[in-house]
């Protein structure tokens, strides 16, 4: 996702400048290190589950004060350093878009990602 494009896409939309006060914008990244265990980290094979993210979206874009929300992340395999999910949160205030990164930002984790990690020594486990 190229970042930059997305936020011009954004402010050409009509209602944009009425109703936006802020743009929140997450890019995960992948880690050389396990959340769990600190282990050093060779890389992780992702699974993404494309409806479940659009889904979200269609969820979190009807929360009130929020004008539109972007999500992408693509099923493979990414090492450290890799962009892994892209999150873009447009609303009025930062009351509602900070709240709606957050719990979103959660609930993508949790029901459409699902990560394991690829261990230098060689060893997989599943990332948090």
């Amino acid at each position: 996702m190229d970042i930059s494009r997305q936020i011009a896409a954004l402010k050409a939309q009509p209602g944009f400048t009425e109703k936006v006060g802020m743009v929140l914008v997450h890019n995960g990244v992948v880690r050389a290190t396990s959340r769990a265990s600190g282990a050093r980290v060779a890389g992780i094979e992702a699974r993404v589950d494309q409806s479940k993210i659009q889904a979200i979206c269609e969820e979190y874009t009807a929360k009130p004060g929020i004008f539109k929300v972007l999500a992408k992340a693509e099923s493979g395999s990414y090492r450290p350093g890799d962009d892994l999910l892209f999150i873009v949160v447009a609303g009025d205030f930062r009351e509602n878009v900070l709240a709606v990164m957050s719990q979103m930002l959660d609930k993508i984790k949790k029901d459409a990602i699902v990560k394991k990690e690829i261990r230098e020594e060689g060893e997989g486990g599943v990332a948090g």
